[in-house]
């Protein structure tokens, strides 16, 4: 009995200690900034396409990098914001079918991503995305109807608090959600289903809410075969959002769906920026 005992109170113990560590190491276990790096591995001129850098300041004092990409007989402005992992240079694939769907590209690296000053956290990730839309809006003159606000994974989080914050006057044309989850908690719960989610989770990021706040068009983006965030989120963004909406089912894994579909994809991105732009 006492060496039962020994033992129930050792795994009492790892369990705890676990559990703290989940609780006050979240923040570098989902902004993977330095994997595989904060350098640029490559530009748009890699794949051929002309680019400008960009630099902007946060309302906090963070100075962000990006690159503005145009296109030929642009239709609208994409703003891009990326998922965890890695920084800009790792979404080249992304740029390439954006500029071929006739859309001006605009991607930011968060704070402590790339060439982005700062630690990145969730305030920190929202106040980068109002000091994106700022810079098209007021710096580069842009109306918020010709802008598409786009993103993927962590990014759809993202794109989704900025949008549900705009004033109904400064609404972009759309919002597309791509390969995102529901809440930081919903993702804590099915990584750790022995941990009280809620109570552990300190990253809210509560898409599911934000979405149901939307004013202007929306298009979810995700695939069936994602084995990172399931495709029930995908379907639980999309029943949240209200009308004009939309869905595209891809195929392929959670960072290569887009490309391994990218005729099907690219089809249907494009049905649903003629109806937006």
């Amino acid at each position: 009995m006492r060496a039962l005992l020994t033992l129930l109170a050792g795994l009492a113990l790892i369990y705890v200690a676990l559990g703290v560590a989940l609780y006050l190491f979240q923040g570098s276990m989902v902004f993977l900034a330095n994997l595989p790096g904060r350098a640029l591995e490559a530009t748009p001129a890699d794949i051929g396409l002309d680019y400008e850098n960009v630099h902007f300041d946060t309302a906090d004092g963070e100075r962000l990098h990006g690159w503005y990409i145009r296109a030929p007989d642009a239709r609208g402005v994409l703003l891009f914001f990326h998922g965890n992992a890695g920084n800009i240079s790792h979404r080249l694939e992304s740029i390439l079918i954006f500029n071929r769907l006739r859309l001006d590209v605009l991607i930011v690296d968060y704070r402590g991503y790339g060439q982005s000053t700062g630690r990145p956290s969730e305030r920190g990730t929202y106040r980068d995305a109002q000091a994106a839309w700022d810079y098209l809006v007021r710096d580069r003159i842009v109306a918020p109807g010709n802008i598409v606000v786009f993103g993927r994974s962590l990014g759809g989080a993202v794109g989704a608090w900025l949008a549900a914050q705009l004033p109904a006057e400064e609404q972009p044309a759309a919002v597309i959600i791509e390969s995102s989850f529901t809440s930081g908690a919903d993702m804590a719960r099915r990584l750790y289903p022995v941990y009280p989610a809620r109570l552990l989770t300190r990253l809210k990021y509560p898409v599911i809410e934000f979405v149901g706040r939307l004013q202007c068009p929306v298009l979810v983006v995700h695939s069936r075969d994602d084995e990172i965030i399931p495709f029930t989120m995908g379907r639980a963004i999309y029943d949240a959002v209200g009308q004009p909406k939309d869905f595209i089912e891809l195929r392929g894994d959670h960072n290569a769906g887009f490309w391994i579909s990218r005729e099907h994809y690219a089809a249907g991105l494009d049905a649903f920026l003629g109806k937006t732009l």
